[in-house]
């Protein structure tokens, strides 16, 4: 089965692109936001110094000998040439009628009374131009007469100041940006987080660890999570119905096949016509694998219960080693081989013992299959670096080296083991007796003498 994924974009993508985007909109906002205030300071500034300059040459307008006479202030002009280097201009009006200045500066309504002004933007002389007006009334012999002002001021001055300023205001709105993109990558990759530990807490765990996740998450993967957890549960259970089943299965049928095979032993014995021995003798060996498969298969089951519920406790693997031998030796001694043990006291290790046994009982059964009549079967136990090495070594026709990778799956057998009884299932379950207890399996030929070698590899405790 396919381990890739059906991935549909990625979520650290998206989310990092939509906070870019967000960014980038708000880094725009705040250029535009500083420039118009920039803007409006600017004119503001400006329009304050006109009307002070209008103000101050409508004060200095008086009615002389029946005429209106205006003395300019030097500081009227003088306040506009101070803060900058733009042309100014002036016209004054009374009652419609030009008196002095410019007169062909744009014209304007100004407003009554001294307190307002009328402020306009237009163009005089090839320049842009920005421009007051106002208008005082005085009193005279033949009636009240109204003096208008009109002050204008290039805008070069201006337009610098703001070109500079949207300079800094783009600098500040690309800086705002980068801060806000680093901080969007950094939000998103915090926002994923959750979902890559629980990914990793998963993918840690064996096969057979179908515990439900403990781990605290954030609301929104809750859903997620309590569905994994209920999914589990399910397989879980499934998984627990069929190795009963396999177990059930195997126990009820090792009885009638153990039955079966003494019939036909006896069978054997009465008749004596060459074909029909022969075919009780391949009946004979049909039952012995079965029998032996089921048993296996019995076997299996259990290391599959008992790895999700490892009964741990400290181990010296010398003395369990030693305690299985003695068990099988009354096999071997029919078969007139010898089962041998060497080894120094080793680092104690912390595992199953009834799984560590079943497990080196079906290396043993394979090697004392395999080794020729009279031949050993070795078993020692040694330390190499932080692990604990059993090792079973035969005399029989060893590993076919095309053969070594695919061995420990389930009813897999070499091809040198065709003629011999046996089911496929011994190495596989010394892999996953070896694996729940963090360790590891490793077949070899012997390099002295013919002969396979099964080791395990256990972590000191």
């Amino acid at each position: 089965m396919s381990e890739v994924a059906n991935i549909s974009g990625s979520i650290r993508r998206r989310l990092t692109l939509q906070l870019l985007g967000i960014a980038a909109v708000l880094a725009a906002l705040l250029f535009v936001m500083v420039m118009t205030y920039a803007k409006q300071v600017a004119e503001e500034s400006q329009d304050n110094i006109l009307s002070a300059s209008a103000t101050a040459i409508l004060d200095s307008a008086a009615i002389q000998s029946g005429e209106v006479t205006v003395d300019i202030p030097y500081s009227a002009l003088s306040m506009l040439g101070n803060v900058s280097d733009d042309r100014v201009f002036y016209r004054v009006v009374t009652d419609g009628d030009y008196l002095t200045g410019y007169e062909s500066l744009p014209e304007t309504t100004a407003p009554r009374g001294q307190e307002n002004h009328q402020f306009i933007t237009s163009h005089y002389l090839g320049e842009s131009i920005r421009m007051v007006s106002a208008t005082r009334r005085l009193s005279n012999a033949a009636g009240p007469v109204e003096v208008t002002v009109s002050v204008a001021q290039t805008l070069k001055r201006q337009r610098e100041t703001l070109e500079r300023i949207s300079t800094n205001a783009a600098y500040l709105g690309f800086g705002f940006f980068i801060a806000a993109a680093l901080l969007g990558v950094l939000t998103a990759q915090s926002a994923v987080r959750p979902v890559q530990t629980l990914a990793n807490s998963v993918s840690r765990r064996g096969p057979q660890d179908l515990r439900a996740v403990q781990a605290p998450v954030p609301g929104e993967m809750a859903p997620l999570v309590v569905a994994l957890n209920r999914f589990m549960a399910r397989l879980k259970k499934s998984l627990s119905r069929s190795e009963e089943f396999i177990a059930e299965a195997a126990h009820r049928i090792r009885t009638p096949l153990a039955v079966l095979r003494t019939q036909a032993e006896i069978a054997l014995r009465r008749v004596e016509r060459p074909e029909n021995r022969a075919a009780l003798k391949e009946m004979i060996r049909a039952i012995d694998e079965s029998s032996r498969a089921a048993g296996q298969l019995l076997d299996h089951a259990m290391v599959s219960f008992r790895t999700d519920h490892l009964e741990v406790k400290e181990i010296n693997l010398l003395e369990l080693a030693d305690e299985t031998l003695e068990r099988l030796r009354p096999l071997a001694e029919m078969q007139d081989k010898t089962l041998s043990l060497r080894g120094d006291v080793p680092p104690p290790i912390k595992g199953d013992a009834i799984l560590i046994q079943n497990a080196l009982s079906n290396i043993l059964d394979n090697a004392l299959k395999y080794a020729p009549y009279g031949e050993d079967v070795q078993v020692s136990v040694a330390t190499e670096g932080k692990w604990v090495v059993l090792s079973v070594c035969d005399q029989g026709p060893g590993f076919a080296p095309e053969d070594m990778e695919q061995l420990t799956e389930r009813f897999s057998r070499g091809k040198n083991a065709q003629d011999t009884v046996g089911s496929g299932l011994g190495l596989t379950i010394a892999e996953e007796v070896a694996q729940a207890h963090g360790g590891h399996l490793k077949l070899s030929n012997r390099t002295t003498k013919r002969g396979a070698c099964v080791s395990f590899f256990f972590p000191q405790f």
